[in-house]
């Protein structure tokens, strides 16, 4: 068998997506994958067993009950939702229950959406921006092996990549039960002498109320402007995003008023809960691919703001005004990425190796104050933060033979962390105030990452795959700080906290084996058996103002997921992933399970595409039980949901499509929690199971004109 030497093209379209592997949608490689509309094989491609690729088709082919679903064509990916649509959604992914982003790392168009140090939530990821029409490709890995992906990519990451050009225009209009309206302008033009420029836009208007008794009245506008010349190995490309979200609430209830019949499933209690939120971005990329080099370099810069009032405990702090809290945060964050890539030839081996610099900073302004009916009325603590961090990495992917290539990388973070209370609120705006009691503090932290990944094969059609790396997540500044002040003071103490907290950067620790195979005709299988282990599972808990220290942990888990195509017009896709999440700590005897760890999941889909005028999916989705308790005394319950699409193509590029959710009309939850709360009237606070229901049946219709 002759050694690969790639030709030059091929060359520049590798090297491209090793230096970027956000590639674009008008590529010449990725329009031949678009065309074929089959998933894009990864043998000699993927680096382990968990990565992978999903098509423009293929998401296109997805019925999606809100954006973030989107990235649910990840394998073993649980997407859900605990209060209004506008909030960021829950994400489940190998035995985590990933709060709203926390060690998944996502990025749209090559811009983080992870929020650092968020009033809610470290992490926190909301992808309501998202216009799916305009995703090219979704590119996801799983386990800290790339040296390329820093922050929060321990469990996995997702990279959404947007179209430079569309096809074709895209005008549509959608209409459905719960108050649902869609109305999307979408359309890509050639510009310039030689028309090598190209200019898209994109419009986008929603409102939903979903099903409650109080309805959400979600209304959104979101918009995408681009600029771009060339293509994806030799080109750029400038952009602008602007989306503003404002909504109701209907946050988690507790299971004991749905039994005695003081509130229906779709009841909330306090109903001045809800928020708005606005994202504006700037950004913009270029590439440039030779005979053996390829370069990257990108910069952004975003404004997101949040304004959000919660109440999940109702009365049990303030049994006269209640327990509503506010998170506004407001931040601008910016950054650079770049990237190098040089090709060699040792030998017989051919050998790519790519060296990166990333940088970004974040300026935050965020608080947690004591609100009733959205009004402040007391300060919890505000503050403004100031979060910057520097990444460097290098990474060697070396082809040794046709059967044994090799991936090792090592990679540099730094950040520094500084955070400064913030006056409270004014007398004249609020009842009452709490002056805040923590000093201005600063704290920083260094950590290297190495990882190595072997690839060996293909024998018949069948790759097998061995991956080792190291990871990390940043914990909130204000915790960082809070260790490097008091950590001290806390070990004096004799307290867990000093010990956990003296870390702002959280390690872990990664293991999978795993296969991929082509060998049975038109099936794609791949298989992964994994062990994760984290230091600690320290969090800063916005709901709260404090930080809390967890202790070690480890996961062990097995992925099994399977494409089929028998036909031209049938896909099949069968995905389960099972995992076992515990707490490795000193505390842990008798206590060792993680509240909320995914621990089952699976997916059936039936896709059917050019049979004839007609087109249609169907796709069950399992989210398995998850511990509530750290002694596994309450459990939540397994949930099925059954959600479809049909969709009729006529003449002159006119498409009627029906998409149904919840099918059977499961009464299941959407997410489950235990806590103490108290309602109004109860003499005293009750532990108990505080659910958000999943979302009833209910249909859409949409048109969609292409031009």
């Amino acid at each position: 068998m002759p050694i690969f030497r790639p030709t030059p093209l091929a060359l520049a379209a590798w090297c491209s997506l090793l230096a970027a592997p956000s590639s674009h949608a008008d590529d010449t490689l990725m329009q031949r994958v678009m065309i074929d509309a089959s998933r894009a094989s990864q043998l000699g491609i993927a680096d382990a067993a968990g990565d992978g690729s999903v098509t423009q088709q293929q998401l296109a082919a997805r019925t999606i009950y809100r954006p973030g679903e989107l990235l649910e064509a990840t394998p073993g990916l649980i997407v859900s939702q605990h209060s209004g649509e506008g909030k960021a959604n829950q994400f489940y992914l190998r035995g985590f229950n990933l709060d709203h982003g926390t060690d998944l790392r996502t990025t749209v168009d090559g811009m983080p959406v992870n929020q650092r140090s968020h009033a809610h939530g470290q992490g926190w990821t909301d992808l309501n921006f998202l216009i799916p029409e305009l995703a090219a490709r979704l590119d996801y890995r799983k386990g800290p092996y790339s040296a390329g992906n820093g922050d929060f990519a321990s469990a996995g990451a997702a990279s959404i990549v947007y179209a430079n050009r569309l096809v074709r225009g895209v005008a549509s209009a959608g209409v459905g039960q719960n108050g649902y309206r869609r109305a999307l302008l979408a359309d890509s033009m050639a510009v310039g002498e030689a028309r090598s420029g190209a200019v898209l836009y994109a419009l986008e208007a929603m409102h939903n109320d979903g099903p409650y008794t109080r309805g959400d009245d979600y209304r959104k506008l979101n918009g995408v402007l681009r600029y771009s010349e060339g293509y994806a190995n030799n080109g750029y490309s400038v952009t602008a995003m602007a989306y503003h979200g404002e909504w109701n609430a209907t946050d988690q209830i507790p299971l004991r008023a749905v039994q005695q019949g003081l509130l229906g499933r779709y009841d909330g209690i306090d109903n001045s809960d809800g928020g708005k939120a606005h994202r504006y971005s700037l950004s913009g990329a270029w590439q440039r691919s030779g005979e053996d080099t390829a370069t990257k370099l990108s910069a952004y810069l975003i404004a997101n703001r949040l304004d959000l009032y919660s109440n999940f405990t109702y009365f049990m702090d303030d049994p006269v005004n209640g327990d509503q809290f506010a998170q506004p945060d407001r931040r601008v964050t910016s950054g650079v990425d770049a990237s190098h890539a040089w090709h060699a030839h040792i030998g017989a081996a051919s050998s790519v190796t790519t060296a990166g610099l990333q940088l970004q900073h974040d300026n935050i302004f965020n608080g947690l104050y004591k609100t009733v009916a959205r009004r402040a009325i007391a300060t919890t603590r505000a503050d403004h933060i100031v979060e910057s961090s520097l990444g460097l990495y290098v990474e060697n992917s070396t082809r040794w033979s046709p059967v044994l290539r090799t991936t090792a990388g090592l990679r540099a973070d730094a950040y520094r962390f500084g955070v400064r209370p913030i006056p409270p609120i004014p007398p004249t705006q609020a009842g009452s105030t709490s002056a805040p009691e923590h000093p201005a503090a600063r704290a920083s932290d260094r950590l290297l990452s190495p990882s190595l990944g072997a690839v060996f094969g293909p024998w018949a059609q069948t790759e097998f795959y061995t991956n080792a790396g190291t990871g990390f997540h940043s914990n909130d500044a204000r915790g960082a700080v809070q260790a490097a002040s008091g950590g001290a003071a806390a070990a004096a103490a004799g307290t867990a906290v000093a010990s956990a907290a003296a870390a702002p950067l959280v390690r872990s620790r990664g293991l999978e084996l795993g296969l991929r195979s082509e060998w049975l005709p038109r099936l794609q299988s791949a298989l992964a058996v994994y062990r994760l282990d984290f230091d600690s599972e320290l969090s800063y808990v916005g709901d709260a103002g404090a930080t809390e220290a967890g202790d070690p942990s480890r996961r062990y888990g097995v992925e099994f997921s399977n494409y089929y195509k028998p036909f031209k017009w049938l896909s099949v896709d069968a995905d389960l992933a099972f995992a076992r999440a515990r707490s490795r700590g000193a505390h842990a005897a008798g206590a060792a399970y993680l509240p909320g760890a995914v621990e089952g999941v699976a997916q059936l889909a039936l896709t059917v595409d050019r049979l004839g005028p007609w087109s249609g999916a169907l796709r069950l989705r399992y989210f398995g039980p998850r511990p509530l308790t750290e002694d596994n005394r309450v459990r939540s319950r397994a949930s099925q949901t059954l959600n479809g699409r049909i969709g009729y193509k006529f003449g002159g590029g006119l498409q009627l499509e029906l998409e149904a959710f919840n099918l059977a009309n499961r009464r299941v939850s959407a997410i489950d929690y235990y806590y103490a709360s108290r309602l109004k009237g109860e003499p005293q606070p009750v532990d108990d199971v505080h659910f958000h229901p999943a979302e009833s049946r209910s249909f859409r219709l949409m048109l969609t004109q292409s031009y």
